[in-house]
């Protein structure tokens, strides 16, 4: 049985939610600029995504956030499109089924915001992540939508809600 959870991030889990994303973002070798690692949110995630139509989640396990994503509002850009955005895990989560589980989540609240699509930037290497993004229907399109400032994320994905 799987000892961890998926719960809604609280403001102490700020720092070690930056922890996380700063760990991935070095391990898989992503550009610091025009990436999640230069985010201005990185360091207050709770209070970024404590707005309307917006939340983000964290696994917790035996006490210690192993991953994390959210959905918020496409980013400058004028349509009922959210984004999935920051989904990182340690490498502990992984091959757990948990981001399959974190994506479900998140796109079930997507649709309970009403939002009609979902969108999500990667990097072109992260070839694991994008086969569990397809299996949860994303598809790939040919060009960003919005503008979310990581300019160094070429490849784009979205999926219609229903």
């Amino acid at each position: 049985m799987d000892t961890a959870t998926i719960r809604e991030i609280q403001q102490r889990d700020n720092a070690e939610v930056a922890k996380v994303v700063r760990e991935v973002l070095v391990e898989m070798g992503v550009p610091k600029v025009g990436t999640a690692y230069a985010d201005k949110a990185l360091d207050i995630m709770y209070e970024t995504y404590d707005v309307p139509k917006a939340a983000y989640f964290v696994v917790e396990d035996k006490g210690e956030i192993i991953g994390c994503c959210g959905v918020a509002q496409l980013e400058n850009y004028d349509g009922n499109i959210c984004e999935l955005q920051k989904m990182y895990f340690l490498k502990e989560a992984r091959g757990r089924g948990l981001g399959a589980k974190m994506i479900n989540i998140c796109l079930q609240r997507a649709m309970e915001y009403g939002y009609e699509k979902c969108y999500l930037e990667t990097m072109p290497y992260m070839k694991e992540a994008q086969k569990l993004y397809q299996k949860s229907g994303f598809e790939y399109i040919d060009a960003p939508m919005g503008d979310t400032g990581h300019f160094s994320c070429p490849v784009w994905m979205l999926k219609t809600l229903s």
